[in-house]
């Protein structure tokens, strides 16, 4: 029978350089810079609803992690400390020892800290609260941006949402696009080196979890505009797929991580050279525009005319639910 603690102990217990008291203690000891605030997120990963009960571990240890740190990009902040709490239906050592293999691969790529958590038995779910920093008064909020403002898309989003529908059988995609969007869906990127540079250059900002549609209506209805998002100045999309179903992946689906930002038209050119900096395509997708009615994102064409979408991103009330967990119970 394994112990609790000493699974723990054995996985999750590493060195901690910028953290005074790490895991070990009923508590945690941070010391944020002088002149920081603390930007605080916390993001659950449960079985069947975020990702398959196949999953691999390694994979699933990374986005863990990477998730979250995405919520800290989109408000510019700097990732340095993160906690981690799992409900486990059994401790299988192989298992655990591959997620928190690839956890620390994410910690170690972002420079953050696993200072505690927390473990129990029940139905396999994983919750990371992720802290970062960011100077006073230069938080990225999605209620800052402007009328005029340009809406800005960063990366390829799309393919992630390309790669679980591959997993689930509904297309089939050609190499090399299928490892390209495995690798998307199971590995994210977190544009925090992004997030960071658009401190005193965007509005506003979202990371892009359950579609472009759907966040950066977010961003409208938290700023009282709507965000026009034109179908012609979208990325290209990926080749070697229906395009009606790559438009709606880019659309609608969600997984990529990727950043939504708002920004006066003045500042194109720095956005030019950040991009060309940090080798990460920026698109200019739309507007954001004072409207009467209510605040939402809309897709227009080259016209100007509205399309119509049957969907507008992910709701996790609206979608269809496995409880399955890769584990037995029997392997105790």
């Amino acid at each position: 029978m394994h112990n609790e603690f000493d699974l723990v102990a054995r996985h999750f217990y590493r060195p901690t350089p910028q953290t005074r008291l790490g895991p070990g203690d009923d508590g945690a000891l941070l010391c944020p810079a002088p002149g920081m605030e603390l930007a605080v997120t916390s993001d659950m990963l449960v079985c069947g609803v975020h990702f398959l009960p196949d999953a691999d571990p390694g994979n699933l240890g990374w986005k863990t992690l990477a998730v979250n740190l995405s919520d800290l990009a989109a408000m510019g902040a700097k990732a340095r400390w993160a906690l981690l709490a799992m409900s486990l239906p059994a401790a299988d050592e192989d298992w655990l020892a591959a997620f928190s293999e690839g956890f620390y691969a994410c910690a170690r790529t972002f420079g953050v800290d696993l200072v505690g958590g927390d473990t129990t038995r029940g139905a396999l779910s994983l919750c990371v609260t992720a802290l970062g920093e960011v100077p006073a008064g230069e938080a990225l909020c999605r209620d800052r941006a402007q009328a005029g403002d340009d809406l800005w898309l960063s990366g390829h989003p799309g393919l992630a949402a390309l790669g679980l529908r591959h997993l689930q059988g509904e297309i089939v995609l050609p190499e090399p696009l299928c490892r390209l969007c495995l690798h998307r869906l199971h590995a994210p990127a977190p544009r925090l080196a992004l997030g960071e540079r658009l401190r005193l250059i965007a509005h506003a900002a979202i990371d892009i979890s359950d579609g472009l549609m759907a966040d950066a209506g977010h961003i409208a209805e938290r700023s009282g505009l709507t965000a026009e998002i034109f179908l012609h100045r979208l990325p290209r999309l990926p080749q070697g797929v229906e395009q009606a179903v790559a438009r709606e992946a880019l659309l609608c689906g969600g997984d990529d991580y990727e950043l939504a930002f708002t920004a006066s038209p003045r500042q194109r050119p720095a956005l030019a050279r950040i991009a060309a900096q940090l080798d990460i395509p920026l698109w200019r997708v739309g507007q954001m525009r004072a409207d009467a009615a209510t605040p939402s994102a809309r897709l227009l064409d080259s016209e100007g005319k509205i399309v119509p979408l049957v969907k507008q991103g992910y709701d996790h009330f609206h979608a269809p639910f496995s409880g399955a967990s890769p584990f037995s119970l029997a392997k105790e």
